[in-house]
């Protein structure tokens, strides 16, 4: 049992305790309400992450639900320049609009914290209010420089990237990461917690989405140059897609002669063999629906804006989908053309052998316009001369914009675009559009 000495010594700590928070609780609030005054489009952003103090907290953090503080560094900070607490506070918030807390995917982490820390200062240095206003560094000045020669908007993947490629030694690493780092990152989920981040990605995919509305409908506000917030939200909100998926979504049902040993029932069989010798009671079934790639036409757009870089990792991963066990019918009709403003080369592959020729012996030709009608003509008169039997759907790869045919073709079609610079492309009502990175599919 506690004496009186101690319960008033924890009665004097909960009573510190609760004001710490309280406190805590009322910067946090006056920086939220001023970032709301000047940017009406982040109100249901910065309302999405509930205040939890955390004396261990290294400043501050998030796991893009709850926004954890430590009193005493929150307080001093304050104290010291309320513009910073106003940027900490949207830098936490970014994170999640940007989606840094849940995209990792195995990449490095510190570099992929760097990285994170980096496009999201570099968007608040971008946003002239003085709520938020501070001078950059030489240093910040520099790297924000580099990358926006090597890209027009900074994205934690792109910026990741050229990080590696800088190879940065130790010390240089370092520097970057105390100019940038304002905040916590100890609370991101790790990539093994499947559950709390598709919970933080769906939840933030909503803020996200609802944010770029409101960006559209209060425009005045929010910058219209490159890399301005509501290209940056637009980048971010561009679904992302899984090819190798999008790919198996051109497979067909077709029945083959097989066993089907999903269906069989090894009780029935035997009890019937035992009991009547050879006579089963119940027959394997000797054939069985299977989804597999049969028939479609891939279109490579050989125009100059077109590497031959990406189109060899666009097949690669092409090849890695029907490379796949159980993938390949017995024969196979695929087409591969090259098409700039004409059809330039038809390739016909009908094996995996020939497909990983056709990649290691890759040359792009044409290099002239882009014109996407002569390779849908193309393909209607391979139709016509009965060059399928069923011609499962066209696969466009490129990355410019060209003249589309007026007439929807029998088949399904996907125009898959290679963008840098994130540009939007409209393709008719009747095909489909990919937009990916290259590390989409790489």
């Amino acid at each position: 049992m506690r004496n009186k000495g101690q319960m008033k010594g924890t009665d004097q700590e909960l009573t510190t305790g609760g004001k710490l928070e309280e406190v805590g609780r009322k910067i946090l609030a006056a920086a939220r309400n001023e970032l709301y005054l000047k940017m009406r489009f982040l109100d249901v952003a910065l309302g999405s992450l509930v205040f939890v103090m955390d004396a261990g907290a290294d400043g501050l953090g998030t796991d893009g639900l709850y926004l954890y503080y430590d009193p005493q560094y929150l307080g001093g900070l304050y104290r010291e320049d309320r513009v910073m607490v106003n940027r900490r506070y949207l830098h936490l918030v970014l994170h999640g609009i940007f989606h840094h807390i849940t995209r990792r995917n195995g990449r490095g982490e510190r570099l992929y914290h760097l990285a994170c820390d980096i496009v999201t200062e570099s968007m608040i240095d971008d946003i002239r209010y003085r709520c938020v206003l501070r001078r950059c560094s030489w240093l910040q000045r520099e790297v924000y420089r580099r990358l926006r020669e090597r890209m027009k908007v900074l994205t934690a993947e792109k910026v990741y990237g050229v990080l590696e490629e800088w190879d940065l030694p130790e010390d240089r690493l370092a520097a970057l990461e105390e100019e940038f780092r304002a905040d916590d990152h100890s609370y991101w989920p790790s990539d093994d917690d499947s559950r709390k981040r598709s919970e933080i990605e769906n939840r933030w995919q909503d803020v996200s989405e609802q944010m770029e509305t409101e960006m559209e409908t209060f425009s005045e506000e929010t910058s219209s140059k490159p890399g301005g917030l509501i290209d940056q939200v637009r980048v971010e909100n561009r679904e992302r897609y899984d090819y190798r998926q999008f790919l198996r979504k051109f497979s067909v049902l077709r029945e083959e002669t097989a066993v089907d040993l999903d269906s069989f029932d090894y009780v029935f069989y035997s009890y019937g063999l035992s009991l009547y010798g050879n006579m089963p009671l119940v027959e394997p079934q000797e054939s069985r629906e299977v989804q597999k790639v049969e028939e479609f036409v891939i279109v490579i757009d050989t125009s100059m804006s077109c590497s031959g870089e990406l189109v060899q990792k666009f097949l690669e991963e092409t090849y890695g989908v029907l490379s796949e066990n159980d993938s390949f019918f017995r024969k196979v009709n695929i087409r591969i053309i090259q098409c700039d403003d004409q059809v330039q080369t038809d390739e016909r592959v009908t094996c995996e052998e020939e497909l990983r020729a056709y990649m290691e012996n890759l040359t792009l030709q044409g290099e002239g316009g882009t014109d996407f009608r002569p390779a849908f003509d193309y393909v209607e008169r391979l139709v016509q001369d009965n060059a399928f039997e069923r011609l499962r759907g066209l696969i466009y790869f490129t990355d410019g914009k060209g003249i589309y045919p007026v007439k929807m073709p029998a088949f399904e079609t996907v125009f898959v675009f290679m963008q840098e610079d994130y540009e939007d492309v409209d393709v008719p009502p009747w095909a489909m559009k990919l937009i990916l990175q290259a590390e989409d599919i790489s």
